[in-house]
C-alpha cells in the first residue's frame, strides 16, 4: 500500500504561481512513477503530467506544457507540481497518483494509488 497526501492548494490570482506537493508513505517511493491529475466541477478527471521513478523522464499534457512542471525528491518521498501563469480554467481539485513499475503512464487505470486531492482556485 502507498498512502498519498496532497498539500499546497489554495486561492491565487490569475497569472500567479502555486506549487502543490504530494507526500508518499508506505512502500518504497522510488519504485513508482508518479502522476498529477485534476478534476474541475462537471468535468472528467484530466491527466496533467507524469514523472518516472528516477525523475529522469517527464511528460506533460499539451494543456499545461510550458506552464506546469512536475518534479520529485526521492529522499523526501515527495512529488511536486509547480504551476505558473495560472488561469481561471485551471481551477480544479488536483490529485497525485502512483503507478508501480511503469514509465510515464497517462491513463488513470495505470495508477494504483491516489491521494484525496487538494483544491486550487484561480480568480480572474
Amino acid at each position: 500500500q502507498v498512502q498519498l497526501v496532497e498539500s499546497g492548494g489554495g486561492l491565487v490570482q490569475a497569472g500567479g504561481s502555486l506549487r502543490v506537493e504530494c507526500a508518499a508513505s508506505g512502500h518504497t517511493f522510488r519504485n513508482y512513477a508518479m502522476g498529477w491529475f485534476r478534476q474541475a466541477p462537471g468535468k472528467e478527471r484530466e491527466f496533467l503530467a507524469a514523472i518516472s521513478w528516477s525523475g529522469s523522464n517527464v511528460y506533460s499534457s499539451n494543456s499545461v506544457k510550458g506552464r506546469f512542471t512536475i518534479s520529485r525528491d526521492n529522499t523526501k518521498n515527495t512529488v511536486y507540481l509547480q504551476m505558473n501563469s495560472l488561469r481561471p480554467e485551471d481551477t480544479a481539485v488536483y490529485y497525485c497518483a502512483a503507478a508501480p513499475g511503469k514509465v510515464l503512464p497517462t491513463a488513470q487505470w495505470a495508477y494504483d494509488y491516489w491521494g484525496q486531492g487538494t483544491q486550487v482556485t484561480v480568480s480572474s
